[in-house]
């Protein structure tokens, strides 16, 4: 049993500062406070973070243009017999408003031969080295295959607060693809 004599002058002290709140709207405040400014800087670092992916994905969308732009339909497919094709592409992306902050992901562009199956999605038939007649590897045969080119591109990207969560997360670049039918 513990000895009581020695806790009783403790409890004494601490039972004087009971009724003493003059300095706990200042605690609150303090904590409630730093979880505001918390959740403040994340809406900043979500908001800037959403910014560039939409740069991004507009960059993917103008280097996806500028390939059906370049590449005329006696070229196709586009990424064998149209010349200066990768240089257009990353002009056209280089001249968004990120710049040279953004590039032509490696491998890209991409090019085959797609048709839209049964639940009307694209499906990859063939590559560009031959053409199928018709669209029966997706399971519509009256159908004919389709020519499209795929951009991707890439940024880096640092997270404005190192304390959001998005920092934490460790996100380092945004990347997207685009699309485009070429015939």
């Amino acid at each position: 049993m513990p000895d009581l004599r020695i806790a009783a002058p403790i409890v004494k002290r601490l039972g004087r500062f009971g009724p003493d709140v003059k300095g706990l709207i200042a605690v609150e405040f303090a904590i409630t406070g730093t979880m505001l400014i918390y959740g403040l800087l994340n809406a900043v670092d979500l908001g800037y973070y959403i910014y560039r992916r939409m740069e991004v994905e507009n960059a993917a969308d103008v280097g996806a243009q500028t390939a059906s732009k370049t590449c005329d339909q006696n070229a196709l497919p586009a990424t064998t017999n149209c010349s200066g094709l990768n240089a257009a592409i990353t002009s056209a992306i280089q001249n968004t408003s990120l710049g040279t902050a953004v590039s032509l992901a490696s491998g890209y562009p991409t090019e085959g031969y797609y048709c839209t199956n049964s639940s009307n999605a694209l499906q990859y038939v063939s590559g560009v080295s031959s053409k199928p007649s018709n669209c029966s590897a997706a399971g519509n045969a009256s159908a004919s295959p389709a020519d499209y080119v795929q951009v991707q591109v890439t940024t880096p990207y640092q997270p404005l607060f190192a304390v959001s969560v998005l920092g934490v997360l460790g996100w380092t670049s945004i990347s997207t693809t685009s699309w485009i039918r070429m015939d």
